[in-house]
């Protein structure tokens, strides 16, 4: 069960807003580095989606084109479709992208790094590997009745060790009594999307076809886990173009990150032990005179015979904030 929020549960609070400070912090990030910078920022819930694809096509409009921009990612990953097509969008209006990554770009996260020209990261920063792992209608399902997510390499090493403990065979009967064949039969096809979108991102600005395969197959294949931390000094190794952050422009974007985890802050309201209704910011973008947010906004409810909590007067929506008559308003808009 969640904590109990010291409101009425009638009434949960509004997530807190901090665009007047944020936006103080970013036009201190733009005259440091001496060029525009996006912000794109995921809570631990949050994660890289589609519909963050189009938020930011809103967004675009305000910066001129030009030659260089600056991105400040944080993000635990999500959809590697969308990190292409975000890519993608940027790369429409700005020919060099320079990756501001003081914390995790993980996973999807990871792909979006993999299409900027260079990588300034500092002490907490880390990559990760992007090893396929999805969760299917098929997959199985834990203790909460919820489906477990699988991971590619996870089946590799299983079929590895039962044809090393069985010298040989078919080991696929066996698997198939806990993995269905058309979630192997996904891993596979989700793996081939990975290393074609890696390879894709990095040619933006590889030219070397075999550099770029090098490092999207090390990406894929080389790391025992799918959340391994890939510092700087391993980017440098594996041929990134990676650089020290400058210690003010780390200390701005840690500031930065701070106001940002006040914002995603969960509000939670207990009605009794079936019933709780949750309030909070998961994805943050952000540019000077606009900022876009997207807020979960709805009642959760317990269901005996699923075993799993369900969601209910779903309010959730985006929000863009700007500037009127001396006060950031936030007005939500639709993305369908």
């Amino acid at each position: 069960m969640k904590n109990r929020s010291r409101d009425r549960p009638d009434a949960p609070r509004r997530s807190k807003i901090f665009v007047d400070k944020t936006q103080k912090k970013i036009d201190a990030l733009q005259s440091r580095l001496k060029m525009p910078v996006i912000v794109y920022w995921t809570s631990t819930r949050g994660s890289v989606c589609q519909n963050d694809v189009i938020a930011l096509s809103r967004l675009l409009p305000r910066i001129k084109r030009q030659r260089r921009i600056g991105l400040f990612l944080k993000s635990s990953g999500g959809d590697p479709e969308a990190a292409l097509r975000l890519v993608h969008l940027l790369r429409q209006r700005f020919g060099h992208i320079t990756l501001l990554a003081p914390f995790a770009c993980a996973s999807a996260a990871t792909m979006i790094a993999l299409g900027a020209n260079e990588i300034h990261m500092g002490p907490t920063s880390y990559l990760t590997a992007v090893d396929s792992s999805l969760t299917h209608d098929l997959s199985p399902v834990d203790h909460h009745n919820y489906l477990v997510s699988v991971s590619h390499d996870e089946v590799l090493r299983i079929i590895r060790l039962w044809k090393e403990q069985k010298g040989g065979g078919n080991p696929y009967p066996d698997v198939y009594k806990y993995l269905h064949p058309l979630v192997l039969g996904a891993l596979d096809r989700s793996s081939s999307l990975s290393m074609r979108i890696c390879r894709e991102l990095l040619s933006y600005h590889i030219k070397s076809r075999a550099k770029a395969n090098r490092i999207s197959r090390a990406l894929n294949y080389d790391y025992p886990s799918h959340t391994y931390p890939v510092t700087a000094r391993e980017a440098r190794r594996l041929g990134l173009q990676v650089h020290d952050l400058d210690p003010q422009v780390d200390s701005l974007l840690h500031e930065l990150d701070d106001l940002y985890a006040q914002m995603s802050s969960p509000l939670t309201v207990d009605h009794d032990p079936l019933n709780y209704h949750n309030e909070e910011i998961y994805n943050i973008l952000e540019i000077i005179g606009q900022q876009t947010f997207y807020e979960i906004n709805k009642d959760w409810f317990y269901r005996k015979e699923e075993r799993r909590w369900v969601p209910m007067h779903d309010k959730s929506s985006w929000f863009s904030c700007t500037c009127q008559n001396g006060r950031w308003k936030p007005e939500p808009f639709f993305i369908r």
